[in-house]
């Protein structure tokens, strides 16, 4: 059977190619380019070609800098000026990585494809990986579920710390044992705002107000603010912290509450990304990657989902953002972006 792996110069992406090609698969590997942060490539692209020399496979660079940038990078930079909380690794993940590079691979006579994200695949569905520290279950919610009996994940059932181990006793690449960890948003720098400033004006002062609509301080523009947040802004008189509860992109305004005030008990999705085929269900949600899971019953409203959390609230649900919800044996069954 033959498989393209996505390979990224990584120590995950290249054991996981060793992995496969030991239990016999016929490999292939690719490294995407992305987009055009300066010196960011190249040394990447060493990495991958001396991971083929090691494993003796053809390795491919595979530009998709114009679908990455209408597909992701757009949508990332407008959903900021809009006031959303985007998540551009979960879009990426449905139309780059196991979009436009799994229809490279079926260019290329592949069966399957593979990656070093580290997560399972059980009875049809996506699960969280043993490494609970390293599970990327959630990001991979949003995929295309027909794609998902094409995608092996070779490191579901390890840990981290055993890869990097298992990659230092390779003369060929144990460099990659030590290496710095990527970023989760790989063309992110230090923070989103850097990005946002090669685009827009980010720095407008404006009007903090409480949820009565009252003028109660000041802000340094929009879009430095993000739900939750409890910093970066100034209130008159304030004896205790007050949280960012809702951003008003069209009268640059943010509204702030104490902590109590961020409390949800409900809210929807704009689409439903269904992994059964059931329209609604008891289950477990979380509404970001480092959120604890949150049990909830979920049925699907309009082209979305409406989601009804029980005994616990959840705090700080950002409109934008990936809810995921799984059921009681860490499996995904389904996802949608918060309205």
């Amino acid at each position: 059977m033959k498989v393209l792996v996505a390979l990224s110069g990584g120590v995950d992406s290249s054991m996981s190619a060793k992995y496969l090609q030991d239990m016999g698969y016929n490999i292939v590997g690719c490294y995407m380019k992305l987009h055009t942060k300066p010196g960011y490539h190249e040394e990447n692209i060493r990495k991958v070609k001396k991971v083929g020399d090691f494993l003796g496979i053809e390795t491919h660079v595979l530009n998709l800098e114009d679908e990455f940038k209408k597909e992701v990078f757009i949508p990332f930079i407008n959903a900021y000026k809009t006031g959303l909380t985007p998540n551009p690794c979960a879009i990426c993940n449905k139309m780059i990585k196991f979009g436009a590079l799994w229809e490279f691979a079926k260019s290329l006579g592949c069966d399957k494809i593979a990656s070093g994200h580290y997560a399972r695949i059980e009875n049809g569905l996506i699960k969280s990986a043993v490494d609970k520290s390293k599970d990327q279950s959630y990001f991979l919610a949003n995929i295309d579920p027909q794609i998902l009996h094409h995608i092996i994940f070779p490191l579901g059932d390890k840990l981290k710390s055993d890869i990097k181990a298992a990659a230092a006793k390779i003369p060929q690449i144990s460099e990659l044992a030590s290496q710095k960890e990527s970023s989760e948003i790989c063309f992110v720098e230090t923070t989103y705002i850097d990005v946002l400033k090669e685009h827009f004006d980010t720095n407008l002062p404006g009007v903090v107000r409480d949820v009565s609509g009252k003028a109660i301080g000041k802000h340094n523009g929009y879009m430095h603010y993000t739900i939750g947040k409890r910093r970066g802004f100034s209130i008159s008189g304030a004896h205790e912290p007050h949280y960012v509860l809702g951003i008003d992109a069209v009268k640059n305004e943010i509204i702030v509450g104490l902590k109590n005030e961020l409390e949800n008990y409900e809210f929807k999705t704009s689409n439903f990304n269904n992994f059964t085929d059931k329209d609604s269900f008891e289950c477990f949600v979380k509404i970001r990657y480092r959120s604890e899971k949150l049990p909830c019953s979920v049925s699907k409203f309009e082209s979305g989902l409406k989601v009804n959390l029980k005994q616990n609230n959840a705090s700080g649900v950002a409109s934008g953002q990936l809810a995921v919800f799984y059921d009681e044996f860490d499996r995904v069954l389904a996802s949608g972006f918060i309205k």
